[in-house]
């Protein structure tokens, strides 16, 4: 059983990436071995702020000729996630991929493999899992309080616009970025599938209202399925919101009852209606992740780091497996499919 501090190497140090980097750096079970970005304008702010790790401008020259690590994390543009995850796991790091894990499920499935035949652990960084209202939602579904569950709807609507898809960047191209679903939304649809499991029958519709000049693909989508499990849903989505977010909720409508999460990231349970059932007192839910001029999902990173240390050295297990990240990828790439 491994005591000693779990090593980091972090992979893409922006925005995402520096918050990995600063929450490893503040963790007493952990230790930040290296950063790694191709930017080297970076390295003179990243040396202030975390002095004395060495900052490599390649993952290849990292692997090479870097300090040793437990753990790589992967926080580089969508595109980039699977190869750089490949790399790590052949080197015999354990790797978090940030969402999404790949662009592809044949990506993913090679994550999937390369993490077998190398006996190294992968986590997906599926934040939503660790808010308050979704665990609540997860345990009230296993417990069977709802019984069938008839229709599920799931709301995403938030504002991306000039100040976040910037000319000359990997936000809204297809190869790097993947598309709404993946990039803006994906971690939704992980939540869909852990809770309600998977999804057929799919039907979709696709506009794009805003962003013909800002994205290579659509900003707004509607989306209708069926469960496996009995029952059917929908996913409307869009980043044409004007100014600010608006929402991101889900519904449920079943057998013993009906509730519905809601608020700008899903923080908050308004609406909970469900034979014999008191509903208990949720703990407050994490902030959202602030980018300046644009709100994304609520921050829990910290359990993610948690997950990954205590995993590693094994007092727990991992939250969100490699697998369950290939699903998600697989759903999204069945969505986009009809496009």
């Amino acid at each position: 059983m491994q005591t000693s501090p779990v090593r980091f190497a972090i992979c893409g140090v922006g925005h995402i990436g520096r918050r990995h980097a600063a929450l490893v750096s503040r963790h007493e079970g952990a230790t930040l071995a290296a950063l790694i970005d191709t930017r080297a304008d970076l390295q003179a702010g990243l040396a202030a702020e975390f002095p004395g790790v060495p900052f490599f401008t390649s993952l290849a020259e990292y692997l090479v000729s870097g300090p040793a690590a437990d753990v790589l994390t992967v926080a580089t543009p969508n595109g980039c996630h699977a190869p750089q995850a490949v790399a790590g796991l052949r080197h015999g790091l354990h790797v978090v991929i940030e969402k999404p894990i790949a662009l592809t499920k044949a990506d993913a499935e090679t994550i999937v493999h390369t993490a077998l035949q190398t006996g190294r652990l992968v986590f997906g960084v599926m934040q939503n899992r660790y808010s308050p209202p979704a665990a609540w939602l997860k345990q009230v579904v296993d417990e069977g309080r709802l019984g069938q569950v008839f229709l599920v709807q799931l709301n995403c609507f938030w504002n991306r616009d000039a100040r976040y898809y910037r000319p000359g960047g990997w936000k809204g191209t297809q190869a790097l970025d993947g598309g709404t679903l993946f990039t803006q939304f994906s971690h939704f649809v992980d939540l869909l599938y852990w809770v309600f499991g998977d999804i057929t029958n799919l039907s979709a519709r696709f506009r794009d209202f805003t962003h013909t000049d800002l994205t290579e693909f659509e900003d707004s989508g509607l989306v209708t399925f069926d469960l496996l499990r009995g029952g059917s849903g929908t996913l409307s989505y869009s980043t044409a919101v004007w100014d600010r977010n608006l929402e991101s909720s889900l519904t449920v409508v079943a057998e013993r009852g009906s509730l519905r999460i809601a608020g700008q990231y899903m923080d908050k349970v308004e609406y909970c209606h469900l034979e014999d059932y008191q509903m208990p007192e949720l703990a407050p839910t994490s902030p959202a992740n602030d980018y300046g001029l644009f709100q994304g999902s609520a921050a829990n990173h910290v359990q993610v780091i948690e997950n990954v240390v205590d995993t590693v050295q094994r007092r727990s297990q991992a939250t969100t497996n490699a697998l369950e990240g290939l699903k998600v990828v697989e759903i999204i790439e069945r969505i986009y499919a009809l496009r």
